[in-house]
């Protein structure tokens, strides 16, 4: 993976919040400072790539119940080989839902967030530095639960809060509100 397309890529997305964008700082300075900061084998923390996939009349968001996490979170998963962060979250939105046809809605960041992860038998305790994009997929289409998850589901985007109090999902969903809201406007 490319550090300096990851770099202008971090740079031209523009946080929501005072709290966004300290995470995209520091997702940028990692950037800078590891040369394999895409790969699970650097013990500080790695790049993960996500997925915010919504229905196509925005109304809904894909989630799943994360078996190792036992919460409500937006699809993705670590960088294998993808050759940039699209590819990861578009093949990660694919492999843990089933779903065939995913579509990117911009090629550009989404959201982005830094999270603890817990030390675990195969692993110490390191960062995730999470880079997000929107997708959108048809919900009428069946879903497959993925070995990583204990559940999906098509929730509505205004009942999101009642399943979680994940306060990076629920910045994504304040985005979709108010790009749905943007969309109608116009």
């Amino acid at each position: 993976m490319n550090r300096e397309l990851t770099l202008q890529l971090l740079e031209r997305h523009q946080p929501a919040d005072a709290h966004e964008a300290k995470m995209l700082d520091d997702i940028k300075a990692f950037v800078r400072r590891y040369d394999n900061f895409h790969s699970r084998r650097q013990l500080a923390g790695h790049l993960t790539g996500s997925a915010w996939v919504v229905s196509e009349d925005r109304t809904h968001a894909l989630l799943t119940y994360h078996g190792k996490f036992d919460c409500w979170v937006q699809l993705g998963g670590h960088v294998e080989d993808d050759a940039d962060m699209l590819r990861a979250a578009w093949r990660e939105a694919c492999e843990e839902s089933g779903l065939e046809n995913v579509t990117p809605l911009s090629d550009q960041i989404f959201d982005v967030d830094v999270h603890a992860i817990p030390a675990n038998p195969k692993e110490p305790a390191h960062f995730h530095y999470d880079i997000r994009f929107l997708f959108s997929a048809d919900r009428t289409v069946p879903l497959v639960v993925s070995s990583e998850s204990k559940d999906l589901a098509w929730v509505e985007i205004e009942k999101i809060a009642e399943l979680t109090s994940e306060e990076s999902v629920l910045r994504m969903v304040r985005k979709t509100v108010s790009q749905r809201i943007v969309q109608l406007g116009n």
